[in-house]
């Protein structure tokens, strides 16, 4: 290994095999770390998630020198064509795994935030501890939310290759879905688990934490339903996916899929959930949408603010038709007569 020849073993990368995992699975071979591997490729120096989030020609064309591999083939096993802004997503480390495929092999579309199935098995992916979605979910919820979740995954994948979406998608989305529509609040009645007084007790520093509360759980309720109460918050903006958790990724996906579909009603439905607070926050949020869309989200509220005011007035009793005629035994005369 210490010339530049071409290496006498090389493993033919998987379907689609990350760099990182398939460099972890040539070291062990020739007695290396992945780091010592990768400087015995001609890339001393370099780090090999940073090699496949952003290789360049000739760094891929030494690669290939060196292992006979294709260029091409070296490519496929990075995330090239992603838009910067899409890599810095990418996980570094194992994050979601294929219970069927290999334990050495990491795929490059399970990276994804926005994937949620193994591209060679089709199956669910599952986070470090082994938990699917469905197993989490439910069986009937993930039914009911897989046109949402595809729409999502669409908008995302199109905006990662730089598709569309130039002046809304989903970085403007996201700003919606990680607003604080209400003022952090302890946990309600609702979320709280069922426990005896004395464990109440107990726990009365926990109860009585305040939550952040974020518009995610408006527009994905079913993700309100599930999630731990102490890890519900995402963070804010795109590192709510970069960062997120298997659940908190699959919940803005369908997020972004829901907004995609009806962006006006979705930002009504927030803003008319936040209270005076929050509400201010999610119009800040909103200044990165398209004027046009500001504009209709404007008229329709106000026109459903007027609607509900209307109900609410005919709701109230009215006091019309009350008699005005004085009582037989008015009041001071009752309490003349008491002893």
């Amino acid at each position: 290994m210490t010339g530049r020849g071409r290496l006498p073993v090389v493993y033919v990368p998987d379907a689609d095999e990350r760099l990182s995992s398939w460099a972890a699975r040539m070291a062990p071979f020739y007695a290396m770390t992945v780091s010592e591997f990768v400087s015995a490729l001609g890339l001393q120096g370099h780090d090999v998630f940073d090699l496949e989030w952003r290789l360049s020609e000739g760094q891929g064309a030494l690669i290939a020198a060196r292992t006979g591999l294709s260029p091409e083939a070296v490519r496929a096993m990075t995330f090239w064509d992603l838009l910067p802004e899409a890599r810095m997503m990418i996980a570094r480390g194992h994050g979601r795994r294929c219970p069927a495929c290999p334990s050495d092999i990491r795929r490059r579309t399970s990276a994804l935030p926005w994937a949620f199935h193994c591209a060679v098995h089709v199956a669910d992916l599952q986070d470090a501890v082994g938990s699917s979605l469905p197993a989490i979910l439910g069986a009937g919820p993930m039914v009911a939310l897989e046109r949402a979740v595809k729409a999502g995954a669409t908008v995302l994948e199109a905006w990662a290759h730089g598709a569309g979406q130039q002046s809304f998608g989903p970085v403007e989305m996201l700003a919606l879905l990680t607003a604080r529509h209400r003022r952090a609040s302890p946990l309600s009645l609702r979320e709280q688990p069922r426990m005896s007084l004395q464990t109440r007790r107990n726990y009365h520093e926990f109860l009585t934490t305040p939550i952040t509360r974020q518009a995610l759980t408006v527009i994905v309720p079913e993700y309100d339903r599930v999630a731990p109460v102490l890890t519900k918050p995402v963070l804010s903006g795109p590192r709510s996916l970069a960062q997120g958790s298997l659940l908190q990724s699959f919940a803005l996906t369908v997020g972004i899929g829901r907004i995609a579909e009806d962006p006006v009603a979705r930002a009504i439905d927030v803003l008319r959930a936040s209270d005076a607070d929050g509400e201010g926050r999610v119009q800040a949020a909103l200044n990165s949408w398209p004027l046009s869309l500001r504009r209709r989200i404007s008229a329709r509220l106000w026109r459903a603010q007027r609607d509900e005011s209307a109900r609410q007035i005919v709701a109230k009793p009215s006091r019309r038709g009350q008699s005005h005629k004085y009582r037989r035994v008015q009041s001071h005369e009752y309490r003349a007569r008491i002893s």
